[in-house]
């Protein structure tokens, strides 16, 4: 998952710098996003 995480995060800079600014911030919400359900999940084991 951390790697998902990581390509989220490359991807979303890659938009950024090409000039999709709006797609870039949406996707950028994502990562933290999956890390809180990671760190949710992992506290109700």
């Amino acid at each position: 998952m951390l790697l998902v995480v990581l390509s989220i995060i490359i991807v979303s800079e890659v938009l950024f710098l090409s000039g999709n600014k709006l797609d870039a911030i949406f996707i950028a919400f994502w990562a933290p996003t999956i890390l809180g359900f990671m760190i949710y999940f992992k506290m109700n084991e």
